[in-house]
């Protein structure tokens, strides 16, 4: 028998009684409250013919309860099913993330994001804020950040071919910034409906477009670049001076202050050494900090970064590039790379969120068709995503309990426009929410049953999604 009410991400306890509910205004017969004899991630909701009541152990919870309450009354058309819902999370961190530098999207579309996130009961946005492809966010004191690093003049079309010569580019200038009060004011969005941003400023690479602003930024300071019109990876690094990291202090510290979440992701994936192989002041600052190999250069931005941050009362994340240098112990990891490793994290002691790339790239494609938009490369589909084992070797009972939570990612390489975002998006979203909600167990054949009852949601809140074949 079909769920009648097909909610998605599925709640722990869900019980039917007799009757409905006839109401043209729900919001309105609606009683709200805290209540403190529940734990705090739990809410009740129970809907009578009379109206409905939810009750939650803290605020957290009850924008959870409001959240499954939204998804109740879309569609209903004034009769809704009686109902005891008794929910809580498995994971505190249920998170998508958005790259924002490769392409820009207005405040105005990051909030759509936002409302579709707290449908599905999602509460961590990581909001990628800079790369190499453009600096995103506005910082006192370095104008030149979003005059200069905010734009790229063209951007490459299709794929990046092994040949140079054949690589292709649209000529349009590309690129936009937030202010710091834009960004006060996604804060202040997103917190009323139970998300959390988390900004990201990479480092010590993925800095070209920061670099191209201010060349003394870079290892060499001569060589005026620009801000980067293909996408991979850039040689060019921040460079070891005594500026750099005070530029570092001015920009951490601003953005800290920007958003009051307790935790601030500091990047620190995929940085070449190239540049520091080659610098003379490189070598001589490794002479001055007693290093042996150029590698530990990057361990220096980490130590760094987390010094001036934790100074403002946050945790530290890093992509799990960061492994391979010391590590104060209190660092969270992100899960990039591979599933197992997770369990590296893990063992080592280190709370940890898994994002891995086999299944939680939502850059990938869908399906393997033609019809399907440009993609990076990459196959996966919202069933790999319900079905997927995240951590391929068996985590012990402690190392399960530094798992705080799972997250989508959504590189914009080869997503340029709101609706292209919201179709790589979603369904696999969807999926996301209920293995970061951890819901009762289903089949996938079950889950994607109910799923079919949710997908008229997205198209009342006029979300853009690929349909299931």
């Amino acid at each position: 028998m079909p769920d009648p009410l097909a909610l998605v991400p599925l709640p722990q306890s869900v019980i039917y009684s007799h009757g409905v509910w006839e109401t043209t205004d729900p919001w309105a017969g609606l009683s709200i409250g805290i209540n403190e004899d529940l734990p705090r991630t739990e809410y009740s909701l129970s809907i009578s013919p009379k109206g409905a009541n939810l009750s939650a152990g803290s605020e957290a919870a009850l924008a959870d309860g409001r959240n499954t309450f939204a998804q109740i009354v879309t569609g209903s058309g004034g009769s809704i099913p009686c109902v005891t819902i008794v929910d809580r999370p498995k994971h505190a961190w249920r998170g998508m993330h958005l790259d924002v530098s490769r392409h820009f999207f207005t405040v105005q579309e990051v909030e759509t994001m936002i409302d579709a996130m707290a449908l599905h009961r999602l509460n961590v946005l990581h909001l990628h804020l800079t790369d190499d492809q453009g600096w995103r966010i506005e910082i006192k004191g370095y104008p030149k950040l979003t005059e200069v690093g905010a734009w790229r003049d063209q951007s490459l079309v299709g794929h990046m071919g092994a040949d140079e010569a054949d690589w292709q580019y649209d000529g349009v200038r590309h690129g936009g910034f937030y202010t710091q009060d834009d960004l006060r004011g996604l804060v202040d969005y997103a917190s009323k409906r139970g998300v959390m941003i988390v900004p990201e400023v990479d480092l010590p690479g993925h800095m070209q477009a920061a670099v191209a602003a201010y060349p003394e930024l870079g290892n060499n300071p001569a060589q005026q670049i620009g801000v980067r019109e293909v996408w991979g990876i850039s040689d060019h690094v921040l460079g070891v001076s005594d500026q750099v990291f005070e530029f570092l202090r001015d920009v951490l510290t601003q953005v800290a202050d920007i958003f009051p979440a307790p935790f601030f992701h500091i990047g620190g994936d995929e940085c070449p050494t190239v540049e520091w192989e080659r610098s003379t002041e490189a070598r001589t600052r490794m002479t001055e900090w007693g290093y042996t190999r150029v590698s530990e250069i990057q361990g220096r931005f980490t130590q760094f970064a987390y010094d001036v941050l934790t100074a403002k009362g946050k945790r530290v994340i890093g992509w799990d590039e960061v492994l391979e240098t010391h590590l104060p112990d209190d660092m969270v990891i992100m899960n990039w790379r591979h599933g197992n490793g997770v369990k590296t994290s893990t063992e080592r002691g280190f709370q940890t969120v898994i994002a891995n790339n086999e299944h939680l790239y939502f850059d990938h494609y869908q399906a393997r068709s033609e019809a399907e938009p440009l993609a990076i490369g990459g196959h996966t589909t919202v069933k790999d995503v319900y079905t997927a084992a995240f951590s391929p070797q068996k985590l012990s009972a402690d190392e399960e309990k530094l798992v705080i939570g799972l997250q989508g990612q959504l590189w914009t390489e080869y997503i340029p426009t709101l609706e292209h975002l919201q179709y790589m998006a979603f369904p696999r979203m969807c999926a996301v929410a209920e293995r970061a909600w951890g819901s009762p167990e289903q089949s996938w054949e079950e889950f994607e049953e109910r799923l079919r009852g949710h997908l008229p949601r997205l198209d009342a809140f006029g979300i853009r999604y690929r349909p299931l074949d």
